[in-house]
């Protein structure tokens, strides 16, 4: 499977998330976001997404309020505590988006990806909630997104 991962604020490409992804046998693109500008971090991950045209977008954080800004067509999403009420202009998420966060997160509120889950009419079970954290690089959070993945393209 080819997955588009994109970073949060301040991480880099090769991170824990999509290492794991691609140690799992998955082809993983991860290009740099610009961390100043909005307008430009969504254009590079626009720019990957027509180039590779991935099976999934995984959004991290302000990656997620990326992924969620992409013109990506039927492509499904997975989003990890997406930022989308501090960056983009995105309120709603297509069908089939899944949401992995953490309710001890202090980051991003939880309660912002219930609200989410509710503007875009998703069924409850849309949010997943797992992890003790923000960062969702545990074991179990990354089984998780493993999992979100394998299944958005079934």
């Amino acid at each position: 499977m080819k997955i588009l991962f994109l970073h949060g604020w301040t991480s880099k490409p090769g991170g824990v998330k999509p290492t794991f992804l691609a140690r799992h046998g998955h082809q993983v693109i991860n290009p740099a976001l610009d961390d100043d500008d909005f307008a430009a971090a969504l254009a590079t991950a626009q720019a990957e997404f027509d180039r590779h045209q991935p099976d999934v977008v995984v959004g991290s954080s302000r990656g997620g309020a990326v992924a969620m800004n992409v013109r990506a067509g039927s492509t499904p999403l997975v989003l990890l505590c997406p930022a989308w009420k501090k960056w983009g202009t995105a309120k709603s998420v297509k069908p089939g988006t899944v949401i992995l966060h953490s309710r001890a997160d202090d980051v991003i509120p939880f309660a912002d990806s219930e609200e989410l889950v509710r503007n875009s009419g998703l069924p409850t079970s849309a949010l997943v909630v797992v992890g003790t954290d923000h960062r969702l690089a545990h074991p179990e959070p990354l089984a998780a997104m493993l999992k979100a993945c394998e299944q958005a393209v079934k």
